[in-house]
């Protein structure tokens, strides 16, 4: 419930920010890929451009999703040590159930206590 009102609290005012940020910033601008070519004044009167905010908000998108996927990445190798120890404490689950089944003590909580010790949920 923290977690919500944090979130909304830190949410709410950065969707406000934003969105006057985007009122503020109408303009169109022109966009060059080329660095070398000169760039060519937009005239008065065309609608050749795009808007500020609309830039800025794609490039921060650019930055959230290249950031995303770089974690992704960096994260790989913990990912796969927690998908090794999982199926190592399924085995050792498994290998317990039958070594329970094999000594006849699958309904008995005569091993309560080890259980308690075993658990790994």
């Amino acid at each position: 419930m923290v977690k919500k009102i944090v979130g909304w609290l830190v949410l709410v005012p950065l969707c406000v920010v934003l969105v006057a940020f985007a009122l503020a910033n109408r303009q169109l601008v022109p966009v060059y890929f080329n660095p070398f070519a000169t760039p060519l004044p937009l005239e008065a009167g065309s609608s050749a451009g795009i808007p500020l905010f609309v830039i800025l908000y794609v490039v921060l998108l650019i930055g959230v999703l290249l950031g995303g996927v770089a974690t992704w990445f960096a994260q790989g190798p913990h990912r796969k040590r927690e998908r090794h120890w999982r199926r190592e404490a399924q085995h050792l689950g498994q290998e317990l159930d039958a070594q329970r089944r094999r000594q006849g003590q699958a309904g008995t909580p005569s091993g309560a206590d080890s259980d308690d010790l075993l658990e790994l949920r």
